[in-house]
């Protein structure tokens, strides 16, 4: 999400990385946490006590991240709108294409035990949407905002998961496998859908609505108690949500809140994604950006 420099008071949490441009995507694995620094163009790891190590770099902006069943790594390229794979000798290679139903950038992307992704992507071009036009005016109803999430199968052929969704951002999967909650940032909720044996998306459904508490939902995690974490894109604070829109705990971060994960050794470390700022010719120019942690009662579930 777009808009100014955020300034916060006290902070629940503490600084395990700092000084990169946008961080996003944090997903904890055999005891790293890997993260995307979209303008710094790396995919990062870091452990616990803030060793942290560049493990690719991209001629592109990474975001989503994920593996595949036989441990290969998944990356979103955001401006050319693939998904690309990382070999097992380390070459890089395109996995899919989503040109052809990416309006714009994509972003986040989950993978599923048996290797289908779930990308999404903006729609629109948000910085200069609400340059334009306003913050207010990307949060309404009438805004072209409209977005596909898509579903990417193990062998790299596409196909619409979900249309008409206002900004499909971050993404987790029960640990069923039978229900994919996507956060809809700009439509201010958490949407749910029954995923069938194939993959594919039905019985769509609003499993929170945040408009009251006018949190746009960014990146999103899962816990073991039912509980969504969420980003607030215009916030400094990660806030637990359950089923329904009942908030139960806050998480106050000291800079924007743009995505989260759970993990750490016992799996209730929360992981969060923030800056000052998500303008990209601000975070391009600017390294604000940090990973900040906090502890939970609660431990996360479900892919990495």
């Amino acid at each position: 999400m777009p808009g100014g420099l955020w300034q916060s008071g006290a902070m629940d949490t503490t600084v395990l990385v700092d000084g990169r441009h946008f961080t996003e995507d944090p997903r904890w694995l055999d005891g790293r946490l890997w993260y995307s620094d979209f303008y710094g163009h790396a995919v990062h790891s870091v452990d616990i006590d803030g060793n942290d190590r560049v493990e690719l770099e991209l001629d592109d902006q990474p975001s989503g991240l994920g593996w595949l069943p036989d441990g290969r790594l998944l990356v979103v390229a955001m401006t050319s709108r693939q998904v690309r794979r990382r070999e097992h000798d380390g070459t890089m290679v395109v996995h899919a294409d989503l040109a052809h139903i990416a309006t714009h950038w994509c972003n986040d992307m989950l993978v599923d035990p048996r290797g289908r992704a779930y990308v999404g992507h903006f729609g629109l071009d948000l910085d200069a949407f609400v340059a334009e036009h306003g913050m207010e005016a990307v949060l309404s109803e009438d805004a072209p905002t409209r977005a596909h999430v898509v579903l990417v199968q193990p062998d790299g052929s596409v196909e619409v998961a979900a249309d008409d969704m206002r900004f499909p951002n971050g993404t987790v999967l029960t640990p069923d496998g039978r229900t994919l909650i996507v956060a809809e940032t700009l439509a201010l909720r958490l949407t749910a859908f029954d995923v069938g044996d194939d993959g594919r998306l039905g019985n769509r459904r609003v499993w929170a609505d945040l408009s009251d508490h006018l949190i746009p939902p960014d990146g999103i995690c899962l816990d073991a108690g039912g509980g969504v974490w969420v980003a607030n894109a215009l916030g400094a604070e990660c806030v637990r949500v359950l089923e329904g829109g009942g908030i139960t705990d806050r998480v106050t971060t000291g800079r924007r809140a743009f995505a989260c994960n759970l993990g750490g050794e016992d799996g209730t470390t929360l992981f969060v994604c923030t800056s000052e700022t998500s303008e990209a010719e601000a975070c391009a120019s600017h390294a604000t950006a940090r990973i900040e942690v906090a502890t939970v009662a609660v431990p996360g579930v479900g892919s990495p």
